[in-house]
Order: C-alpha cells, then structure tokens, then sequence
C-alpha cells in the first residue's frame, strides 16, 4: 500500500518527523492549505512523493494539525520509501533534501523539561507518604522537591488557570489538581500523566482524600461535596459524586478526616464549623460549632476521636470534646422503600448473610439504636495567640495527630508551634517578612514545610534540631536575563529585584545569590572559565563574582553616574564592555586590575545590547539610533564599520564560529550580516510568528497591538544553524538561519491567569459598565486583579493587585546543544530534546537490520556491530553493542571506527554518562577514543564543541559525586583512626602499653596517609 494512503490511525502509531511549516509553499504540494481541521490534503511526506509520482491519494487531516504543521510521517517508512525511489526517479537531490528538512526540524522537537526560578506561588503543600518529598504548586505547574536527593522536578502537565489546591492520596499514587476557574486534573505521580479532566463548575477552596482512600472531599460555594475516589479499574466517570452538605452560609475554607474515615469537619468564613458524616449515621447527620469571631482557618480531629480543634484568622483556638467515640457512630436504619425492600428478602439464612454485609459497612440493630443518644460536643477551652496584644492574623495551620503538634503562621511570617491539647509553646520563630500562606507536616513530623507566596520562598524546617533542610526563593520580581555556564551545569539568572543567583541545572535548586546590587540587573553573563559571574545592573555599577569563594571581587564603575543595560566578556575574561541607557556609550574596564581602558562614543540612542566575537577580538554593539557599530579591540577600539538598519535595534548576537551576525529590531525583524564585509545576508519577518495577545485593560485588538512588539531576545543554536528569538508574547520561535524559515514555535505557557494570553477578550465579561476585570473581586485572598498606575510596566504595581503580562526576557541556548533555557513571566523554563522520541536513522540501507547487528556481536565483529547500530541510531541497540565489547578490546574497536561516526559515538558516551551506572566502562571508552582521534578531532573543533562539552558536564557530574563521598569516607576514617588513638594513649597511661600496639598505631597513621594521600597533596586531606 502506499504510505500517502495510509489512514491517519496507522500514521500516528509510531515515532514521528515534524514538518516545518513552509513546505506547503514547496511546489510538489497539491491541494488547499490545511488552515483547519478535516481539510482535504495531501497526507504526509508519502502523499507528497506519490504526488509527484502521479498518484492522487488523500486522507482526512486528524484534529489538532493546522496551518503551522504539515502533519506527521513515519520516518522509518519514509526513509525506506526513499530509498526504494532514489534511483527510479530524476528528483534524487529534491526528495534528499526534502527527507533532510524533515529529520532537522524533528531534532527541534523538544519539550518541556524543567522550571526554574519559580519555587512556590501559591495553593497548599503536600508532603508525599514517605515524607523525603514535598509537592508544591508553581503557579499552573507542580514541582516536587525530592529532599533526600536533593533534587526538584516539575511534572510535565500544567492547568488552564493558577493552581488553588492540590490533594494527595494516602497511597501517594494519585493526585487531585485543582486551579482557580475550577477545573481538576487527576493525576498519577507514578506515570506522571493526566488520567482524568473534571470540571466542578464553580471555585475549589480545598481538596481531601479520605484516610482510606475511598472518598475525597472538595470545598465548594457555602457547601461540600462528598465523592468517590477513582479505583484501579478503567471508569468512564472517574469522579462520582455522592452526597452535596450544605449548612455554612458563607464560603468554605478548610477540611479534615477522622482517622476511620467515617466523619469529616469543614471550616467556613461565617465563623462556623461544621462535622458532617460520611455516611447516613442516625446519631450524627452534621453538628455547628461556634465560639468563634472571625473566618475559620483550620479545623483538625483529634486522632483516634471525634474531638476538634478550630482555628480563627484573628489567632483563637478552641478546643471541642466529643461524648461519642468514633465507634460509637450507628448508622441510620432503612425506613420507606428501602424498609420494604429489605423485607421482602426473606429466608433466615440470607437475612444471616444479610447481618453480615450490615455489620461491615456499619450498619447498626434498632436495639443499640434505642441505647444510644445523639452525639453532642462541648468546648473545653479557647485560647489566644495574640497574647501581648499585637494583633497578627493567623493565615495557615497544620496539625500532626500522632505527635500531637499544631503549626501555625502568621500575616508578619511568624510561624508557632505548640502541643495540644496543654496548648504548650514548643518554638516560636521568624521565617520571613510577608505572610505564611501554606505549612504542611511530614509523615513522621520531623519536618514543617512553609510556603510565602509574597516572595516566592519555600522552607521545610526541622523542629527538633533547628535546622533548614530546604531553603529556596525565587526573584521577587520577573527575571530579566540568563547565561549558561560553559560546561552548562549551571545558569545565572538576574532580577529586577537587584539579585543574581546561580542554579543547578541538575538539581534545579539555587546554591548561591549574590545582593550586592541596590537596583534591577540587565545582564548577567559568564567568562571563558566558568567561575567568574559578571553582572551590569541599573544602580550604575558592574560587578564581578568569584564562584569559588563565593564574593564580589570587583567593582567596575563609570566616571559619571550612569544605568548600565548589557554587557558582555571577551573570550579570554581579560576585558569587559558595560552599555549606558542614558549616556549612550561603551565603557571598557581590565578584569585584571578593574581600571576603566577606554569609553567608545559614537551612538545617538541608548545601548540596547553588545557582544564579543567568538573568535576575533571584535565588539558588537546595537542601540536604538538604528546601527549596529563594529568595534575592533586590537585597532585601539576604533569603530571598523557601521550597520545601518531599517528600524531599532533591540538585541544583537555572533554565531558561535563569529562568521555572522544576528540582529533583533523594532518592526519584528531579524537581520543576518556578514561582519567581515559589513553586508546583509539573509532576514526573517517574525511580526506573524509572534502572535501577541490581547491585554484585558486594551482598547485596541490584538492586531493592532502586534505592531508594537518584536523580539527582544535572541540567540544562536550550538551549531549555529538555527537562531532562537522571543519577546512579549507567548511564543519562542525557531529559525532555520540558511533557510530563513520557521522550523518550530513553541508555547511557553498556557496559563490564563496571565495577562494577554489570549487573542480576543471575553464578551461575557464585558457590561454597560465596564469591564468585569477592572473590578477586584477577591482582595482579601491576594488573587484578585486592578488597574496598575499609568505608566507603571514592572515592579509591584504601586502594592495594587495586578495581573503579570506574559513575556520572555531572555533566551539562551546550551553550550551542549541539547536544551535551551527562556527567562519568562513563569520563571526560568528550560527545554531539552528527547531522543526516545525520534528515529533518526544514518545512511539507513535495507542491510542493516537490529538481526544483522546481534548475529555481529555473536561473531565478535564489534566494529561493524556498532557501525550498523549507529545507522539504525535506536539507543537501546547501541547500548547493547557498545557493552558487549570486552574493555580489553576497546582501544582496537576505537581505533579501527572511521572518523564519521567518532562524534556519534562521542555524544552516545556523553549521554549515556549521565544515566549508566558502568562509569569506568564509559571512561575508558571516552580516553580510548580521544587518544586515538585526538588530533584528526583538534581539526574540526568547532563543530564538535557541544559534544566535549557535554562530555565535560557528565564527567563532572560524576566528580562532583564522587569526590564528595570520597570525602566524606576519609574524613570518617581519620576521626575514627583519631578516636581509636586516643583511646590507646588513655590505656597507656593507665597501664604501659606493649611496643607493639605502638608500631601498630603508627601503621594505622600510614594507613591513613597511603589512603588519602595523592598527587600534590601530601598529608593526604584535600585543601
């Protein structure tokens, strides 16, 4: 059959190419332009070839594949279709480069892989069943914080709006995520996918699961609905509701489970608290406690107990004793039709059976029912934290049932905790200056997370020994620039806030922020040797970090004040170049001795970004007088030649090799130039591709908005053929340099908690007053939205609720060409490509077969095993053939490779240095293999630069983990052997020792010695 014929089912069952958008423009394509869903067209690169073969077949385009997509073709049936063509058919260049586009822009398939920066924002934290991890909701995201790894993660699914609350089953397996506009996701925290979307129609205050993790309860409006928990069977519905409670007249806050499951309480803001019966108990259908004068916060069982702790906003608990145990609680004897029912069941033996079922879902005799009064509750005392009279509202509660221990937080961040029911002060202490808005408890109560959402901070503190175990904050305002490390293990990242911190791509925490700066920093950038953080900030000063010591060892300033926008470092860290925005020029300081050299003037308008020359001492600077000024630092910095543009400059930045230079302007251009000859080469129009929505405050559409925006950011790729560009919209986009073509534009975000998501706004909220978004609705919660004060872009809005505009800052490729990372309204998001989820095989012949390369490896032909795994390219195959060779005969496999697939089996070691446990087998590969190509490698630098480089950042990684366990362990040894010595010096003198225990602490010394000891470093400790 022919692949252009094959139904869309059939297409989609495997691993896919995407097509770039511009192909429906290449001549071979017939047929209308899918600008929608279900146009007829041309289906797949098979359809294209059958096309130019004559043949006329065509399929439905599947939902979800519009006008920026040709759609999706099997590369391997593809491949084998081309290779049955390209000697029948004159077209043998059209189709391989055609096949070519496909394979490349599939390459640029990445997605979403982690988010940085953003730490907590707002909802309730949940700690997992084991208590090492801690979930926490990062605006429409989740991130879980593994404490024992020390390592955060953020699941790859987001919601429409901000997350409201997160509930956790007891088994830890599945989570209920609900957002601000009321929609719920079930999620697996196994599989980590969405298995069920819900809708409760209205806003969700908070989510709990039952403790045996039957039923859930979900506050909603003045009432609680009752569901039943999804099961491991696959059901249509996965939320069945229940039972609806009503009572509280106002809205509800909070919830809590006794420990049988067989009762809940909900709390409310009309300052009641209500205990419901998750079952139809005679003596308990609901119970409304007072005694208290402001919105309840939290409300808590007691374990094993129906007694009650409540929790007020104005800082008062009370504590409420119950007069029936939990196991007292009948349940309400059948009347009506369910009387009737149960009666015509007749015989002894099933009303015996029947006795049975009724005692397990506790079901009680009219004997006992006759005994027994209703359950009644009665308040034992009511306390006050607001003891010496400074009134602090309480904001958020946790209490442990089994230690007995109840954590409150404060509007100031305070946080106490105390023990009940004696209500004793265990700990009382300061964590913040903006309110507490989340404190959750591990399962074993050791550890008390708190989460700020004033400034993004996360805490998880061990009471008993007063110690951190996580302390995390984000930028208080939007991140404005990034810079990767050379090795790329680490990224920097610069605030409004005035702060720089540096980040773990690893492990996504910050280990390090540096203060110094009194204002916003514009740039932050690294040198050549990876330790050394320079930053340019608005408070007119430039400075330099050491990451060793961790200190700013240099200041570099202008002779007159001035706000510095960019800057940037020259290849060999000995000069750097600041921009002024208000004096429109250069300043040039020495690394060395921190003297300014030179001050370059030239520039009518503000400097809107500089960058040096890969490979030649050449500084490039745009501004907004529409130049772009080459300046020649070996020429005493004089200017070699002047780009003229067609429209601002808004950011400029070199290729990797420094052959060509990429420039961002006003009107959404970006301009190629050729810096040797000072001439345009190639530019892409990108106002279309940027797409910028609709604020809710405009008065204009989003069309005419677009006029004004344009690409504030831009980068290369590793290999320089691509350039990455975004600015203020929701969109990052990829362009092919050569081609001048989109290849991929993604969508940084989805959350319509933003402001200017979405194209059009909403009718139904505009009326004959005004419109619904100017009116701030929920100003108590901090959620609510106002008009922020004219002229005011960024910072905290003159303290008025405002909704954040969606945006990137900064955009910046990895040295190891393997992700990319974006600086936006979200946080810093990073985006790496997923090889399991590409075929992208290498001069494929119908030969070469995953059979032929396991019958090599059986003949003990390695070579040509590996060689035809690398042409299938599947991972898993080139493992096995790549472990099967005995380490022995690694440096003759290594030799014998031609020198095409040295770089693949170069970046397969990279990579699978990252994930395999056989360390010393993947080394001894990497310095066979570069001890026999060494120098045909040293020829093609350039291009083989992202694959040492990430070579370099697993071998680090290992390092780094190594060296500290290694450590640890020596230092472990020499307390031990230190101990043990002066135990033997205590005998001694209490009875003289033999010589021989002498000699033999002086072979322990030697021990130690021969086990620390190393090149340069003598006494065998590191320094």
């Amino acid at each position: 059959m022919c692949l252009g014929c094959l139904p869309p089912s059939q297409l989609f069952s495997c691993t896919w190419v995407r097509f770039s958008p511009p192909l429906w423009r290449f001549p071979l394509t017939r047929g209308p332009s899918p600008t929608s869903a279900g146009a007829r067209v041309p289906w797949g690169l098979g359809s294209l070839l059958c096309a130019q073969l004559g043949h006329r077949g065509t399929q439905e385009v599947p939902p979800g594949v519009t006008g920026g997509t040709l759609g999706m073709v099997r590369a391997r049936a593809g491949a084998l279709l081309l290779h049955h063509l390209l000697d029948q058919r004159p077209h043998v260049a059209l189709f391989r480069e055609l096949y070519l586009v496909c394979v490349e822009t599939a390459l640029f398939s990445r997605q979403f892989s982690n988010l940085l920066g953003t730490v907590y924002r707002c909802g309730n934290l949940n700690f997992t069943c084991d208590g090492n991890s801690l979930i926490s909701p990062v605006g429409n995201r989740v991130t879980v914080f593994d404490l024992k790894n020390n390592k955060s993660d953020t699941l790859p699914l987001a919601t429409r709006y901000n997350i409201k609350c997160v509930g956790l089953s007891p088994d830890g397996r599945l989570a209920i995520i609900v957002d601000e506009g009321g929609d719920a996701l079930l999620v697996s925290l196994v599989c980590r996918s969405v298995l069920h979307h819900f809708h409760f129609k209205g806003a969700v205050h908070s989510v709990a699961f039952s403790p045996d993790g039957r039923k859930f309860v979900v506050t909603k409006g003045n009432g609680a609905q009752l569901y039943h928990a999804p099961g491991r069977r696959r059901e249509f519905n996965a939320f069945v509701l229940d039972k609806t409670y009503f009572g509280p007249y106002d809205e509800t806050t909070c919830i809590d489970w006794t420990d049988d499951s067989k009762c809940f309480v909900v709390g409310s803001k009309d300052m009641s608290t209500w205990v419901f019966g998750a079952e139809r108990w005679d003596n308990l259908i609901y119970y409304a406690l007072g005694g208290h004068r402001d919105a309840i916060v939290a409300c808590f069982f007691e374990a094993d107990s129906l007694d009650v702790y409540t929790l007020s906003q104005d800082g008062a608990l009370c504590v409420w004793q119950c007069d029936t145990p939990p196991a007292g609680l009948r349940l309400k004897a059948p009347s009506g039709w369910r009387a009737d029912l149960q009666r015509r069941e007749g015989d002894e033996d099933e009303e015996d059976n029947e006795e049975e079922e009724t005692a397990v879902r506790g079901k009680a005799a009219p004997a006992a029912e006759e005994q027994q009064g209703k359950v009644r509750y009665s308040r034992l005392a009511k306390y006050f934290f607001n003891k010496e009279g400074d009134f602090n509202n309480l904001t958020a509660a946790a209490y442990h049932k089994k230690v007995h221990l109840l954590v409150t937080g404060f509007a100031s961040g305070m946080f106490h905790l105390h023990e009940l029911p004696e209500f004793n002060l265990i700990h009382s202490l300061s964590i913040s200056d903006q309110r507490v808005a989340s404190v959750a408890i591990n399962s074993s109560g050791d550890w008390i997370a708190f989460g700020c959402s004033g400034l993004g901070q996360l805490l998880v503190w061990e009471w008993q020994s007063e110690s951190y175990v996580l302390k995390q904050q984000g930028h208080f305002n939007s991140m404005v620039s990034l810079a990767y490390s050379p090795d790329g293990q680490y990224i920097v990242t610069g605030g409004d806030d005035g702060k720089v911190k540096v980040w773990n791509t690893l492990s996504g925490f910050c280990f390090i922020t540096f203060t110094e700066h009194s204002s916003g920093v514009t740039g932050v950038t690294f040198t050549a040797t990876g330790y050394v953080i320079v930053t340019s900030s608005m408070d007119g000063t430039v400075r330099a970090f050491d990451l060793h010591r961790y200190r700013n060892f240099r200041t570099f300033t202008s002779p007159r004040p001035t706000q510095f926008s960019c800057v940037a470092v020259d290849t060999s860290g000995e000069v750097v170049a600041a921009g002024a925005q208000d004096s429109f020029e250069i300043f040039i300081w020495s690394m060395q001795t921190g003297r300014l050299l030179d001050v370059l003037s030239g520039h009518e308008g503000p400097i809107s970004g500089l960058c040096f020359n890969p490979t030649k001492s050449v500084l490039a600077s745009a501004s907004w007088d529409r130049t772009v000024r080459l300046w020649d630092m070996a020429d005493s910095w004089r200017t070699t030649e002047t780009l003229a543009l067609t429209s601002d400059a808004l950011a400029v930045t070199f290729r990797p090799d420094g052959a060509e230079l990429a420039v961002a302007t006003l009107n959404s251009q970006i301009t190629f130039w050729d810096p040797e000859n000072a001439v345009q080469t190639g530019s892409i129009e990108g106002r279309h591709d940027l797409k910028s929505g609709r604020k809710e405050l405009d008065k204009i559409t989003a069309k005419h908005s677009a006029k004004g925006k344009a690409f504030t950011a831009l980068c290369y790729s590793a290999d320089g053929q691509s350039v990455l560009a975004g600015g203020r919209s929701k969109f990052v986009c990829i362009y092919h340099v050569r081609e001048q073509i989109l290849r991929k534009r993604f969508e940084i975000s989805g959350n319509l908690s933003l402001d200017a998501m979405e194209e059009f706004l909403n009718r139904r909220k505009m009326t004959e007053f005004g419109n619904l978004a100017l009116i701030d609705q929920d100003a108590a919660e901090e959620a609510g939205v106002a008009i922020p004060l004219p002229g005011v872009k960024k910072g905290d809005m003159s303290s008025r609720h405002f909704k954040p505009e969606i945006r990137v800052t900064s955009l910046r490729f990895s040295p190891t060409g393997r992700c990319w990372a974006a600086t936006t309204t979200e946080g810093l998001l990073i985006y790496s490509l997923d090889a399991r989820m590409l075929f992208d095989p290498f001069e494929l012949d119908t030969s070469v077969t995953p059979a032929r390369v396991r019958a090599a490896l059986r003949q003990r032909d390695f070579t040509r095993a590996i060689l035809m795994a690398f042409r299938l390219n599947e991972r898993k195959l080139l493992q096995e053939a790549l472990e099967s060779v005995p380490w022995d005969e690694v440096e003759v496999v290594t030799s014998s490779l031609p020198d095409l697939y040295v770089e693949k089996v170069l970046e397969f070691l990279a990579s699978s240095l990252e994930v395999s446990h056989h360390l010393e087998f993947y080394l001894v590969w990497a310095q066979k293999l570069l001890m026999a190509h060494g120098q045909k490698l040293k020829a093609r630098a350039g291009t083989l630069l992202p694959a040492v480089q990430f070579l370099q950042k697993s071998i680090q990684r290992h390092l780094d983990g190594l060296s500290k366990l290694c450590d640890w362990n020596r230092y472990s040894l020499r307390f031990t052997l230190a101990v043990s010595q002066q135990r033997g010096l205590k005998r001694a003198s209490e009875a003289p020792g033999s010589e021989e225990e002498a000699d033999g602490s002086d072979e322990d010394d030697e021990s130690l010695h021969l086990l620390g000891a190393g090149p340069g470093d003598a006494d065998g400790l590191c320094p």
